[in-house]
């Protein structure tokens, strides 16, 4: 017999969850606080343009994704395209990702770039990540590359994503993002990556299509105020002002936003929820009238500069124009986090400037900069012990975010993938 289940959170998860709870035979209410559907993946219009507010990529190991694409009939929306990768190090723009690249890099000796190649082949053949739950992502690197290795490569990027928390990293979550991009390749000299025609909105309007078609009802501008309980039971859900009755109520919201509509939750869960934490994100997005590199990717360590790369998604995704994203990920305590976006639209205009001297500004077209205070879960090892269990001891919830991905990337893809194991557990559960 089929439940009344309400769903929290209209991203790739909510989605997802909605989706298979609907297909069987369940009645579901999706509830949005935004506007539209899509979560990180929404799109806005960009002067014109239609563009994510935040960038996506695809690799060939995003099985998930893959499934559903063929299920909503838009496999042929798939594209892979070759991309290439740079480093600016210390002033000047270097190529990287493939064997010749490193051979020629300044930045390391002979035996670091050895030890580097030999670390990223190990890396690709691991399938079961526990043993690296344990071990500080810091330590872990030095004892493969070297120190002189790690603080070319990797300390920048740690400290320009994660700042105090840049050595409280599990080796795991690390790992399972090399393997990722490293499996993606077409072989060693060549990076490809995929992308949706049409964007993220592809998948987007096929999954709300196929939900309206079977049922759902989704409810935009919806911002739920408490999820109900009593004798750790769900009763329902408190939207728009008043109370409605739902047998199981599945939260794909951020877990902080979760504990603020349950203050009375059971107390061990909340514990794990409030000690981790989230890195923010403001993400510049930039126009231009010309491509401002050939790369996809660039990685940056310059003394100068105090972001950890640049997307040129452009380079990626055929575009009316040149689209670079500049990702200033820090916590939320960091005293840039909470300035204009104005601020850090010009800031970026000087990185591009610092990076290719003749860039002139009036290349510029438009620019635009969003703000997401949970981009980035702090994963410190041992973090599936930290974990919240996604059926709660509140019988009736089931509960999910980002932080479940762990040790996984955060994509599309493990989104939809963590989504659909959450309709499972309903589906599995008894009154």
């Amino acid at each position: 017999m089929g439940q009344r289940v309400a769903v929290l959170g209209a991203g790739p998860m909510g989605l997802a969850a909605a989706y298979e709870l609907t297909k069987a035979g369940h009645s579901v209410t999706l509830y949005e606080r935004d506007q539209r559907i899509g979560g990180m993946s929404a799109s806005f219009d960009f002067d014109g343009m239609k563009i994510e507010r935040y960038y996506h990529f695809i690799c060939a190991t995003d099985q998930t994704l893959f499934d559903y694409l063929e299920e909503f009939g838009i496999s042929d929306k798939l594209r892979w395209r070759e991309t290439k990768m740079g480093f600016f190090y210390r002033g000047r723009l270097y190529r990287w990702g493939t064997p010749l690249a490193l051979l020629r890099f300044p930045g390391l000796d002979l035996v670091s770039k050895i030890r580097y190649a030999v670390h990223i082949m190990h890396v690709k053949r691991i399938t079961d990540w526990r043993a690296l739950d344990r071990v500080p992502v810091t330590e872990w690197l030095q004892r493969w590359i070297g120190r002189r290795a790690y603080d070319t490569l990797w300390r920048p990027l740690f400290h320009y994503k994660f700042y105090e928390y840049r050595d409280a990293l599990s080796a795991a979550w690390l790992g399972t993002r090399i393997r990722r991009v490293a499996l993606s390749r077409k072989n060693m000299f060549v990076e490809r990556l995929g992308y949706l025609k049409g964007g993220s909105d592809t998948l987007l309007d096929a999954i709300e299509e196929k939900l309206r078609a079977l049922g759902c009802r989704i409810c935009l501008d919806a911002q739920i105020t408490r999820v109900v309980s009593q004798d750790s039971t769900v009763k329902g859900v408190q939207v728009y002002g008043k109370f409605v009755p739902y047998d199981r109520v599945v939260s794909t919201i951020p877990l902080p936003y979760l504990t603020r509509l349950m203050p009375d939750g059971p107390a061990d869960e909340r514990r794990k929820i409030e000690a981790i934490r989230n890195i923010g994100v403001v993400c510049v997005c930039l126009k231009l009238r010309h491509p401002f590199s050939e790369n996809f990717w660039t990685n940056i360590n310059d003394p100068a500069i105090a972001i950890p790369g640049l997307v040129e998604y452009s380079n990626l995704a055929p575009l009316p124009s040149t689209v670079i994203y500049a990702p200033y990920y820090m916590p939320q305590t960091h005293e840039k986090y909470g300035r204009p976006m104005e601020a850090f639209i010009e800031e970026t205009v000087g990185y591009l400037q610092r990076m290719r001297p003749d860039f002139d500004r009036t290349d510029i077209l438009a620019a635009n900069a969003f703000r997401y205070e949970f981009a980035q879960t702090v994963c410190t090892p041992r973090f599936f012990e930290q974990l919240p269990p996604m059926q709660s001891a509140c019988r009736g919830l089931f509960v999910a975010d980002t932080s479940h991905y762990y040790p996984e990337d955060r994509s599309i893809s493990e989104s939809m993938r963590i989504g659909k194991r959450l309709a499972g557990l309903v589906g599995g559960s008894h009154a």
